[in-house]
Parts: structure tokens; C-alpha cells; sequence
């Protein structure tokens, strides 16, 4: 595997992995901590530093170890070959209905911002701010 390939699937679990942390938020309202994902993988077996940890959410470094995806998939209620990236593995119903909320949770919050921010606007402005954070924070 080049270097460049390996980047490549250092920022896709990366990716994963900040995902499973927004659903993590919006199923339970805060981001779950390093010590609660290092406590509950220890109980597994296996072992998570903080800087590992670090370089793997941040997709500085591609790490390929079968023992930490499974118990970060346990930790994240997914399947071990989602996390792992494997070939023909879609993200899961649970996580991509919850990426839904999440989506709909910050246009709200982005609508709600621009309304105040903007203050006496127009109703067709306001819409068509609205319609347009609808299609840029739209799934693709």
C-alpha cells in the first residue's frame, strides 16, 4: 500500500469516526470522552491512547488493528466492517437516520442564526436564505 493510499484511508476512518461521534451527540446530547471510549475498550482488551486516538480522528495516520475496531464498533453500536471501511459495507440505518436529525438540527440552528443576524428581512429573502441552507445541507 503507497503512502497515498494509506492517507486516503486514514482520513476515510477518520470521517467514520466523527460521524459515529455526531450520532454519539445527538443520540445522547454530548460527545462521548476519550476516558469513556479508552475505560470501555480496556474492558475488551484492548488498549487506545490519547494520541492514537488523536491521529485517528484526525486522519493523520492509517491504523489497521481488528482488536480496536471491534471494540469501537461495540462502543459505537456498529458493524466492525463499517468502521473498518471494507469494500461494499453502507453506512448503517441507525447512524444515517440519525445524520438526518443532525442535518436537520443544524439548519435550524443556521436559520434561526441568520434570522437574527439579519434582522428586518424581507419574508421572500428569508425564505430563500431557507431554501438554499435546505439544498446545501441536503444529503448528497
Amino acid at each position: 500500500m503507497t503512502e497515498l493510499d494509506n492517507k486516503a484511508k486514514a482520513e476515510d476512518l477518520a470521517k467514520r469516526l466523527r460521524l459515529l461521534l455526531d450520532v454519539s451527540i445527538a443520540e445522547t446530547g454530548t460527545e462521548p470522552t476519550f476516558g469513556q471510549i479508552a475505560a470501555f475498550l480496556e474492558e475488551r482488551g484492548a488498549n487506545l491512547s490519547r494520541s492514537r486516538w488523536t491521529y485517528m480522528v484526525n486522519g493523520h495516520r492509517y491504523v489497521q488493528d481488528p482488536a480496536l475496531f471491534e471494540g469501537l464498533a461495540a462502543f459505537f453500536d456498529v458493524d466492525p466492517a463499517f468502521l473498518a471501511g471494507d469494500a461494499g459495507v453502507g453506512t448503517p440505518a441507525k447512524v444515517s437516520a440519525q445524520l438526518d436529525l443532525v442535518r436537520a438540527m443544524r439548519s435550524a440552528r443556521v436559520k434561526s442564526y441568520a434570522a437574527r443576524t439579519l434582522g428586518d428581512i424581507s419574508p421572500d429573502a428569508l425564505r430563500a436564505i431557507s431554501k438554499f441552507l435546505d439544498e446545501e445541507i441536503a444529503p448528497t
